[in-house]
């Protein structure tokens, strides 16, 4: 509104008013205290319990009478609070409210349903019980509200590098109902603004737990009040789930937002997240998602990200359009200093004119109040200020493709300058985080080929359904990432548990199903999950709990007898393993590609590939050297690690003499050894060597006892390059490994994923690993982040016992040619050794294979809708960087071919030609593709 109107509009209010406020109080503008007039006890008591009660038991509880004063807790308990009032008749009329201040979060209970929440940090402390008290309305109401004994990032001891107070006690400082001055509260929001002229998961919870306030939404959504937004299951973290995963979230995001409100979202929404794949685009665009919004990127701590509007470009070219609102906040307040900065801060002025504004407590779900609400309205046509609309992602995305002509456009990867720290926190939630999207994938492409080949097998697609979003919710960005308290890690190693266990019964039952009827001996059965053949050293189990080493060879994606002691051995045709120890306690391996040697404390001095006798060592240097930083961040401790914690290194020194032999060669090598990290950590290390694999393995085991301590493990290589390779989802990417710039300076801690590799332009060497993802090449050094120690918000966190593997691959040109990324996989997704429920088969049978090594066959899985019950969904990326045509071969009963995307909807024009049991299909650099198989009917 214009400013005359404006100012006529606060004269009337000022009238308005003055029967509540005198004239006089208007000298300090003291308007707050004025906001509430009358007012009256209410009568309270409480239970408390370290449960997490549902609604309908914790009001059947003993209930003890209590007051404003009292003491409850400790931390993590929930103290559920009876209030139970009587309005004044003399309130008639009037809004009421019931204001409340305590410490923790609070949630009020109403009829049986939740209706707010109220938190002190979050300033809402009131919650309306009538806009006007009508004569014949109730006035005897019994409400609950139910207090968590935290705070909203946890319970630390006033510092966010603090531990967490586990005997922190929390008050109530108030409970009452009041009659509320709406008109001082307009006056309030007008001289508030005068003043600054003069200057998801989350709804399947909804709907499980409150089902009545599911059945709002869904009415507001019909009606465009309830916005669906984010596309995926959670708001997941950005960098550490695997290409998979993140097609899951938006699969089953998806596909709940559609079941549940009519429509899929057109928006990808993560507003806080701690850093972007430069996969995303793509996984977006398959998932039919153009649009993204987030705001995490205005926390970068060196550089300020160049643009809010622009066009990302992801790994294979995929482009979306993103605004990353201007004013830096994803719980903004309405205040005209932060509109403004909206205004003046937005890097892209000229190119476009418009920008979101993220109002509401963002952090903890608080959401909007009327406050804020009451702010923007005002702000809707102010003269001197800019025009704020209250409106919907769609209009601002729609408005900002109007004018997207002149938008700059990013390539690759928007990587977060903080909250570097989360790819290592909570090593044992990483670690099952691998764990887990290994055993479902290998269950699915179990279970798929089972469907394929048994008329009376059932495909577990509800069971896997479940798994899966246990596993999607864990990717939360708070939870996977380690940032969470010690509460939420319990529960996310609980569910983890559940995938394992549940998803080892339902491996066992597809292998039973897909060998169903095949003649052959009792005995073990050898599954190859991978789309190549492998020819691999295994510990076969033996009667009465003993192994036994066994070659064995198995076909790409599928099975191979186990060889038993009558079996006949198979010929030899690479060099066994050799295993030297000198008379200085230095040991050897040895298996003719590559030759190791280690000092008498565990050390690699020398890592030959033999055919070459190039030497992956640098000189006077040595590999395997684990090293001890100080790790004291500057402000969230599980998050962030700071650049000079690189300038506290210090080598840990092991002892000479520990060194000793474990295989003595043939089909494995080995050598182990004991390493006193501090008084209270120790390490021990199995140093493995098969025959014909290409990669030393280090098995590790760490008793870790530390205090914001960071371990690592650091391999100087005799190689130079500016640039070092990290495989991120269906893909890799290159970052420098010098500090040219402040932007290359900000990556001195870096994710990926299975490898990374340092390469010049025919030798390099491969890191391996099978659950980490910190690393870092500085110059020369390749380093793997292993182990923190941060107190807050979890003092527990990475204490106790880890187990790890990591591997060392020197090799011959490009990491493509050497095989790098199969033998990454090997490492990740070991061979199966599962018995047979009755006779084994005698041969081997394989379902699919790729012409090209270029080509991974990720997933293989059945089709989400349940008419297409006998339809495969199988998934390809192009791996390598490169443009290739390739043929997939199979042996199953297929019937038709189609391509399809993400969510699996058909491509009118992508059927695919079959000939002689194979499809030809054809790559661009790191293209995804997904394939619709349908199958014959299986033979009765």
């Amino acid at each position: 509104m214009a400013v005359a109107p404006l100012l006529k509009h606060w004269r009337t209010t000022f009238e308005r008013v003055e029967k509540f406020v005198s004239p006089t109080y208007f000298t300090d503008c003291n308007l707050r205290g004025r906001l509430f007039g009358d007012s009256c006890p209410v009568t309270l008591s409480s239970f408390l319990t370290p449960e997490r009660l549902p609604y309908e038991e914790a009001v059947q509880q003993d209930f003890s009478p209590a007051q404003v004063g009292d003491s409850f807790g400790p931390t993590w308990w929930t103290c559920w609070f009876r209030v139970e009032l009587v309005i004044p008749e003399a309130w008639v009329g009037q809004e009421v409210h019931l204001c409340w201040e305590s410490d923790g979060e609070s949630l009020v209970w109403r009829d049986g349903e939740p209706v707010q929440g109220l938190t002190k940090e979050g300033e809402k402390t009131s919650y309306v019980l009538t806009d006007k008290l009508g004569e014949g309305d109730p006035r005897s109401l019994t409400l609950y509200v139910e207090v968590a004994c935290n705070g909203l990032l946890g319970a630390g001891k006033g510092s966010m590098i603090a531990a967490p107070d586990p005997e922190k006690m929390f008050h109530l400082s108030q409970a009452k109902l009041a009659v509320f001055h709406r008109d001082v509260h307009k006056l309030l929001v007008d001289l508030e603004l005068l003043l600054g002229v003069a200057k998801a998961q989350q709804l399947e919870w909804v709907k499980s737990h409150y089902p009545g306030l599911h059945a709002r939404l869904q009415e507001f959504a019909c009606r465009g009040q309830f916005v669906p937004v984010g596309g995926t299951w959670v708001e997941m973290d950005g960098n550490l789930p695997s290409g998979e995963s993140m097609v899951r979230q938006f699969l089953q995001g998806q596909n709940f937002f559609l079941q549940e409100f009519g429509k899929m979202c057109s928006e990808f929404w993560l507003p806080d997240t701690f850093g972007y794949s430069a996969q995303l685009p793509q996984i977006m665009r398959g998932c039919g998602i153009k649009r993204f919004l987030t705001q995490k990127l205005s926390w970068n701590l060196v550089n300020s990200f160049p643009h809010h509007t622009f066009f990302w470009e992801g790994l294979d070219g995929s482009r979306v359009l993103v605004h990353f609102p201007p004013g830096d906040s994803y719980g903004m307040q309405g205040s005209v200093e932060e509109v403004l900065k909206t205004v003046t801060n937005n890097r892209d002025k000229g190119r476009t004119n418009h920008s979101g504004f993220l109002f509401g407590f963002g952090d903890g779900g608080g959401g909007p109040t009327q406050t804020m609400l009451d702010r923007l309205k005002r702000l809707g046509n102010t003269d001197g200020l800019p025009r704020v609309q209250l409106s919907s992602p769609g209009q601002l995305f729609t408005a900002l493709e109007r004018d997207s002509v002149q938008l700059c456009t990013w390539v690759g990867e928007l990587f977060l300058e903080l909250h570097n720290g989360t790819y290592t926190t909570h090593a044992q939630l990483k670690k099952r985080n691998r764990e887990c999207e290994q055993i479902l994938h290998d269950v699915e492409l179990l279970s798929s080929l089972a469907l394929a080949r048994s008329a009376q097998f059932l495909y577990p697609a509800a069971q896997l359904q479940h798994l899966w979003r246990l596993l999607l919710l864990n990717q939360f960005h708070d939870v996977l990432t380690g940032s969470c308290i010690q509460l939420v890690a319990e529960d996310a190693l609980s569910y983890y548990e559940d995938i394992r266990s549940h998803g080892s019964m339902l491996l066992s039952a597809a292998a039973a199903a897909l060998c169903a009827g095949e003649p052959g001996p009792e005995g073990l059965l050898i599954f190859n999950t991978l789309p190549w053949k492998r020819t691999e050293v295994l510990a076969l189990p033996k009667p009465g709990g003993a192994h036994s080493l066994a070659l064995v060879t198995v076909p790409s994606v599928g099975y191979a007898p186990a060889p038993t002691p009558t079996s006949p051995q198979p010929l030899l045709t690479q060099q066994p393993v050799f295993v030297v120890q000198e008379t200085d306690g230095s040991v050897t391996l040895d298996n003719g590609i590559i030759r190791v040697r280690l000092d008498p404390t565990g050390c690699v001095t020398s890592l030959v590939l033999v055919a070459s006798g190039r030497e992956a060592i640098a000189e006077g240097a040595v590999g395997n050297q684990f090293v001890l930083f100080d790790d004291v961040p500057l402000y969230w401790d599980a998050w962030d690690v700071m650049d000079y914690h690189l300038e506290t290194r210090k080598p840990v020194r092991g002892q000479a003499g520990t060194l000793a032999v474990g295989a003595e060669g043939g089909l494995r090598g080995s050598a182990w050894f004991l390493l006193q990290i501090s008084p209270s950590s120790r390490l021990s290390q199995e140093v493995v060597l098969d025959i014909g694999c290409p990669y030393v393995r280090f098995h590790t085991e760490v008793h870790w006892h530390e205090a914001h301590k960071f371990l690592k493990v650091e391999f100087p290589a005799r190689i130079r390059s500016p640039w070092a390779t990290y495989e991120i989802q269906f893909g890799h990417l290159q970052r420098p490994t010098h500090y040219n710039t402040s932007w290359d300076w900000a990556r001195y801690e870096v994710w990926a994923h299975r490898w990374i590799d340092l390469s010049e332009c025919d030798f390099g060497l491969a890191l391996l690993n099978n659950c980490k993802y910190g690393t870092s090449v500085r110059g020369n050094v390749l380093s793997l982040s292993l182990l923190r120690a941060p107190k807050a918000p979890d003092v527990t966190a990475d204490m106790g016992r880890h187990e790890f593997t990591y591997a060392l691959m020197p090799h011959k040109g490009s990491f493509q040619e050497a095989g790098v990324i199969h033998a990454a996989y090997n490492l990740n997704f070991p061979l199966l050794a599962l018995p047979a429920s009755g006779p084994a088969p005698a041969t081997t049978w394989s379902a699919f294979s790729v012409s090209s090594p270029a080509v991974v066959l990720e997933t293989i899985k059945q089709a989400e809708k349940s008419h297409q019950h006998r339809t495969l969904v199988l998934r390809l990326y192009e791996a390598y960087g490169s443009h290739v045509d390739c043929w997939l071969h199979t042996s199953l009963p297929v019937q038709e071919a189609i391509l399809c995307d993400l969510l699996e909807q058909r491509d009118p024009t992508g059927h695919l030609s079959l000939r002689d049991n194979r499809l030809k299909l054809t790559f661009s650099p790191f293209q995804v593709r997904s394939l619709l198989l349908v199958l014959q009917p299986p033979p009765n």
